[in-house]
């Protein structure tokens, strides 16, 4: 018997808990982690480097050598979310990334600063393929790009925590504090975080019949979608590696990486050279940047939602990202105009990463979603270390205006090859699909 995936659905609006139980305990956990991960730029512009002789390129290399570590559990961080339990796996690796993160204020010389750098970027390596598990099991296609969105949104908020924080540490004391206070701080918020988290609608006593019935019955679909689209059936994990689309994921997700940690690694040192500021007005300068990201990743990730066009909105915030840093430089004599581009680039600068993640789940079964987003941010995070290293050799050896440019181009390689994934991703519907009268809904038909 063919009916809607939910016949309630169809006379009343379906409940919507999942938005508010699951959601912001994964934005807070995500926070911290990237607070631990991008701290290290505000310790640099207050001393760390001439206190452990650092040039420039050094401290590019210690800003990026994480993402070496981040290889190792990628892939097993997202097949271990997808079969066993995300929820085990993220509290696991909070602790050690926390613990790692404030250890780095003992540091005397720069190799033990290589050496943490490394292992944080091991213990948090698995957690955003986890996190991308518990998106994708919670929230149909229709919706994921603004979950993707409220979630990566802790990229906005944790900058602007971080900046004052930092800032407001440097004041009353030194960059080592910055790591120990920042790094207790993120064990005991994010494990509290954690303890909210279920790992599907089925194991949560808190959802209603008819939410867990309706979030179910639409992923059920998916994949029955996606099985049948596929030639001779599902794929398999070992095949991925064959597959144009995972290639190109991958490179995209590496030049975007690039422009985005290249420019959070070096932002405070860029509004510190462009200001003459001392470090407390650096930290509430870096603010309105990451203002600007909390801003475009609502618009792009409604956007990407309403037109399901994946494609489109993974592209367009990348070219903005590209134009503002460019101009930023461009008119960096004039010290105002050059800040605004600034802003310019936080409002694009993660608006391409919450529709990026929702399109793997449209390209593959969720056994092989789960371990191809562990692959694309395993490979594609290897650009997190070329972005901080490039700025600052080409820093050291030019300007910081060229370093900002190599930024650009490897921006817009992103862009380009963005516009040669495939169709299905541009918002074509399936001959299935029908409307409802419930707003923002779409419903399925198939077998129950």
């Amino acid at each position: 018997m063919s009916l809607h995936v939910s016949e309630v659905a169809a006379n009343k609006k379906i409940p919507a808990k999942r938005w508010l139980r699951i959601i912001p305990p994964i934005i807070l956990i995500y926070i911290f982690s990237y607070m631990d991960k991008v701290n290290i730029g505000f310790a640099i512009a207050g001393g760390m480097d001439k206190a452990l002789g650092m040039t420039a390129t050094v401290s590019g290399i210690a800003g990026g050598v994480l993402f070496f570590g981040y290889i190792m559990l990628q892939v097993p961080g997202g097949l271990i979310a997808h079969r066993r339990s995300a929820k085990k796996f993220i509290g696991w690796s909070v602790v050690a990334f926390s613990l790692l993160a404030a250890a780095t204020g003992l540091v005397q010389e720069v190799w033990q600063l290589l050496v943490i750098r490394f292992l944080i970027g091991v213990a948090e390596g698995g957690v955003l393929p986890a996190v991308l598990v518990i998106i994708n099991n919670w929230f149909p296609n229709e919706e994921r790009g603004r979950a993707t969105s409220f979630f990566i949104m802790n990229n906005a908020i944790g900058p602007i925590i971080t900046g004052p924080l930092s800032g407001l540490i440097l004041i009353y004391s030194d960059w080592r504090s910055i790591f120990f206070v920042e790094g207790l701080l993120s064990l005991v918020i994010a494990l509290a975080c954690v303890k909210l988290i279920s790992d599907r609608p089925e194991e949560a006593k808190w959802i209603s019949k008819e939410e867990r019935d309706y979030i179910t019955g639409k992923l059920r679909e998916e994949q029955q979608s996606i099985a049948d689209s596929a030639p001779g059936g599902a794929a398999r994990f070992a095949d991925i590696f064959k597959s144009m689309d995972m290639w190109k994921l991958i490179l995209i997700y590496f030049f975007y990486q690039t422009g985005i940690y290249g420019f959070a690694l070096w932002l405070p040192s860029l509004i510190k050279q462009l200001t003459h500021s001392g470090m407390g007005s650096v930290g509430i300068l870096s603010i309105f940047p990451y203002i600007g990201t909390a801003v475009g990743l609502l618009i792009f990730g409604a956007l990407a939602d309403k037109s399901m066009n994946r494609k489109l909105y993974t592209i367009l915030p990348m070219i903005g990202f590209a134009l503002c840093l460019f101009l930023s430089v461009q008119f960096k004599a004039n010290i105002w105009v050059s800040f605004g581009f600034l802003i310019g680039c936080g409002v694009f600068i993660q608006s391409a990463s919450s529709v990026f993640w929702t399109i793997p789940s449209q390209l593959f079964s969720s056994e092989v979603a789960a371990g191809s987003r562990g692959v694309i941010n395993a490979i594609g995070n290897l650009g997190g270390f070329l972005g901080p290293y490039i700025v600052g050799f080409l820093t050291t050896q030019y300007n910081s205006g060229i370093g900002i440019y190599s930024l650009v181009v490897s921006l817009m390689i992103g862009a380009a090859l963005s516009f040669t994934l495939p169709g299905k991703v541009s918002g074509s519907k399936p001959r299935k699909q029908i409307q409802t009268g419930l707003e923002n809904t779409q419903y399925v038909e198939g077998k129950l």
